[in-house]
């Protein structure tokens, strides 16, 4: 049995979206960040064709201290930009705002932002050094 591609990417983006922790709704994150009282991680990306993109997920996001740091401070929120797969529209439109507002011009784009929304920090390109690049980024910005 063939399924259309639209179905395909719809489950494979929910399948990674729910298994690495990863959400597309920025305003259920803010809301669960001001509950849990974490930062917001934005990853603007453009996952299926910037190299640099697939290199932070491979060499950063996918690693065990990564995922164990976001789990007790951050809530993941993914702005993809994919040019091989379409996303729901009301997804594309959402990561089309979250650009324009947060004026990101290149991909990757790391943007930590409180549960309000504020901007905390921003790391435009690639961040070398894995986990413990990325969590000393986070906590050098929390103070």
């Amino acid at each position: 049995m063939k399924l259309p591609l639209t179905i395909v990417t719809a489950l494979t983006l929910a399948a990674t979206s729910a298994f690495a922790g990863w959400t597309q709704n920025y305003d259920k994150a803010l809301e669960q960040a001001a509950q849990e009282k974490k930062l917001v991680l934005l990853d603007f990306t453009g996952s299926d064709w910037c190299g640099w993109c697939m290199k932070l997920d491979k060499e950063t996001f996918s690693k065990p201290a990564f995922k164990d740091f976001a789990d007790k401070n951050l809530v993941l929120v993914t702005v993809d930009f994919p040019q091989g797969k379409k996303l729901p529209a009301s997804v594309q439109k959402q990561n089309d705002d979250l650009k324009t507002k947060f004026q990101v011009n290149g991909f990757p784009t790391l943007i930590l932002v409180d549960g309000t929304g504020k901007e905390i920090a921003r790391n435009p390109g690639y961040l070398a050094g894995g986990p413990a690049a990325f969590v000393s980024w986070v906590e050098s910005a929390r103070k």
